[in-house]
């Protein structure tokens, strides 16, 4: 078996390093094209895209994957585990109210959606001095990062990782679910919402109906936030560890 993690925004597989150390199992943590990798020529940085990457990814890999995805990660599992013929021998994501029909974008996504905006929020978080208000590791540490994990985060924030963060938003239109059109249906493998009750991105009672829509298992981790994974790496790893452990006793 093998863990495989998938990333979110602004982000890379580092954000898995912390909770992988503690895990038993191998693991491999994959980095989206354009964030802290190049991103390939014609590649449009859409949903789409991303869920056709990491298909590919995938079919890479030996054996039964048993995937995890956080934030745009989690959207993008979620999108394959329901529709893709690449199988998984189990899945998890974060963030489940992001799929709901009647979700809508938090303010950040709004701006980075908005053409115009988004263009002058790129250009101004590349260019900003380091410590400075306008710093990727200010803004990450005010969304609820620990400092050390927004600094190394924030370095990796260049202008490739931000012309695709808004390319990424601006495919989702108006929200992941409606691009799916057809929605999100029970995948044949087992899966897990983990709930983080302090995730202003996240909403238990959305997040709760898509679980049952999805017929996956719930697992709130207490008193952390978006970023669970840096916040308590013990609780997340025990947790995915003992839903892994179930799936293989049926």
């Amino acid at each position: 078996m093998t863990a495989v993690f998938v990333h979110g925004v602004p982000e890379t597989g580092q954000v898995w390093d912390r909770l992988r150390a503690r895990l038993s199992t191998d693991s491999t943590a994959l980095d989206l094209p354009g964030f802290g990798v190049p991103r390939p020529a014609g590649f449009g940085a859409t949903m789409d895209e991303y869920v056709r990457w990491l298909e590919r990814e995938l079919r890479e890999i030996d054996g039964p994957v048993d995937l995890v995805g956080h934030d745009w990660g989690a959207v993008l599992v979620a999108g394959m585990a329901t529709n893709s013929s690449v199988p998984v021998r189990s899945w998890a994501i974060d963030v489940a109210g992001v799929l709901h029909p009647e979700y809508v974008w938090h303010d950040q996504a709004q701006l980075w959606r908005t053409p115009g905006a988004g263009e002058q929020w790129a250009t101004a978080v590349v260019e900003a001095a380091p410590g400075s208000p306008a710093s990727p590791a200010v803004g990450l540490a005010e969304a609820g990062v620990p400092a050390e994990d927004a600094a190394a985060m924030g370095e990796k924030l260049d202008a490739t990782m931000a012309e695709c963060i808004l390319d990424l938003y601006r495919s989702a239109t108006p929200n992941p679910h409606a691009y799916w059109e057809a929605g999100l249906s029970a995948p044949a493998a087992p899966g897990l919402v983990i709930q983080a009750p302090l995730d202003p991105y996240d909403d238990l009672a959305t997040s709760d109906e898509m679980a049952a829509r999805l017929k996956a298992r719930t697992q709130r981790i207490e008193g952390v936030g978006h970023w669970w994974m840096l916040e308590d790496p013990d609780s997340a790893a025990a947790a995915l560890e003992r839903f892994w452990a179930a799936v293989s006793e049926g």
